[in-house]
C-alpha cells in the first residue's frame, strides 16, 4: 500500500514538473510576447523576462523589435529621359506595434520587401539619370515615404532607405566618359588661356619697367645665362640681340650692286632695273628710204683692195643700250 502511494505521488510530481516546464516561457530583451488563448489575442504584451502560460490553452508568439536590414533585389527600369538602368537598394525598418504586425499582415517582412521593390520601380520611372547618379538623398527620402505610408498600418516603421548601386549600359558608360573627358579638356584649356593672359599682362608690365632702365634688361640676360649654365649642360645658349637683326634688315647707303664688265657685285639683294623708255622720233626726223648721202655701198666695199670693213665703231652709248636690251 505504501509503495502504491509513493508511486502515485511520484507520478503526480512528474506530471506537475512537465506541466510547469510546458507553461514556462522566457522572453528576451529585444522581443515582446503575444498570448493567444483559444485563438483570441489576450490583452497586454508580455515584457522581457520569465512568464507563465496555460499549457494546451495558451499559445505565445514572440515578435522581434530589432531593426531589420532588408536588401531589395536589383530592379530594371526606364528613367524619364529613356535610359535603361538597374537599381538596387536596402531598407531599414523595425516593428513598433507587435499586435498589428502579427494580426494585420500575414508576413510583414515579405510585405515590406514587395512594397520596396514596387516603390523602387516607380521612383526609377519618375526620375532622370542625373538624379539617380548625383541626387540620391532626395530619391532616398521619396522612396522612404512611399514605403512607410502603407507600412504604418502593419505596425512597422521604416527608418531609412538607401540606393546602393545604379548599373548603366556599356554604351551609356562610354558616352558619359567622353562627356567627362571633354569637360575636363575644356576646363584645362580655359585655365591655360587664363594663365597665358595673366602672364602676358605681367610680362608687359615687366617690359615697360625694364624699358625705363636698360641695365635691368642686361642684368636679366646675365641671370638667364647663369641659370642655364648651372644645369650642367655641354651647350651654352646665348640670346641673340634683336637690335642686330633690325640693323641687318635696314638697307645701307653705297651698298647697291655695280653692273658692268668685271665690276664688283653688291649684296645678295638686287636693285630692281628700270625699264628703258622707248624714244619716238617726230615725222620730220624720219630717215628717208635709200642710202643716206655719203654712205658707203656694198659695191664700194667689195671694190676695196684690202677687204676690211670700213664701218665706224659704234658709240659707247649705243653699245651700253644694246647690252641692256640683250639682258632684258
Amino acid at each position: 500500500m505504501v509503495d502504491v502511494i509513493v508511486g502515485v505521488i511520484v507520478a503526480v510530481a512528474v506530471v506537475g514538473a512537465l506541466l510547469l516546464m510546458s507553461a514556462a516561457r522566457v522572453v528576451r530583451q529585444y522581443e515582446r510576447g503575444l498570448i493567444f488563448r483559444l485563438g483570441r489575442l489576450r490583452p497586454g504584451i508580455k515584457e522581457p523576462g520569465f512568464t507563465m502560460i496555460v499549457p494546451g490553452v495558451d499559445r505565445m508568439q514572440k515578435v522581434n523589435l530589432q531593426v531589420v536590414t532588408l536588401p531589395v533585389p536589383a530592379q530594371e527600369g526606364i528613367t524619364r529621359d529613356n535610359v535603361t538602368v538597374r537599381v538596387d537598394a536596402v531598407v531599414y525598418f523595425k516593428v513598433v506595434h507587435p499586435a498589428d504586425a502579427i494580426i494585420r499582415v500575414e508576413d510583414y517582412r515579405f510585405a515590406v520587401s514587395q512594397m520596396a521593390q514596387t516603390s523602387l520601380r516607380s521612383i526609377i520611372g519618375k526620375s532622370e539619370l542625373d538624379d539617380l547618379l548625383s541626387n540620391r538623398e532626395k530619391l532616398n527620402q521619396g522612396l522612404e515615404l512611399m514605403i512607410d505610408s502603407p507600412a504604418v498600418e502593419w505596425g512597422v516603421t521604416v527608418d531609412r532607405v538607401e540606393i546602393k548601386d545604379v548599373s548603366l549600359p556599356e554604351t551609356m558608360k562610354r558616352s558619359m566618359a567622353r562627356q567627362a573627358e571633354a569637360q575636363r579638356d575644356r576646363r584645362a584649356r580655359v585655365i591655360n588661356a587664363d594663365a597665358e593672359l595673366e602672364a602676358s599682362k605681367k610680362l608687359a608690365q615687366a617690359a615697360e619697367q625694364m624699358s625705363e632702365t636698360p641695365s635691368a634688361l642686361q642684368l636679366r640676360l646675365l641671370q638667364t645665362v647663369a641659370s642655364v649654365a648651372t644645369e650642367k649642360n655641354s651647350t651654352l645658349v646665348l640670346p641673340f640681340p634683336v637690335e642686330l637683326l633690325r640693323f641687318l634688315e635696314t638697307p645701307h647707303d653705297g651698298a647697291a650692286a655695280h653692273d658692268g664688265d668685271g665690276g664688283p657685285k653688291g649684296p645678295s639683294r638686287e636693285t630692281p632695273r628700270q625699264p628703258v623708255p622707248e624714244v619716238t622720233l617726230p615725222p620730220e626726223a624720219a630717215v628717208p628710204e635709200g642710202p643716206a648721202p655719203g654712205a658707203i655701198s656694198p659695191d664700194d666695199v667689195g671694190a676695196s683692195g684690202d677687204g676690211t670693213d670700213d664701218f665706224a665703231a659704234p658709240a659707247p652709248e649705243e653699245e651700253d643700250l644694246a647690252r641692256r636690251r640683250s639682258r632684258r
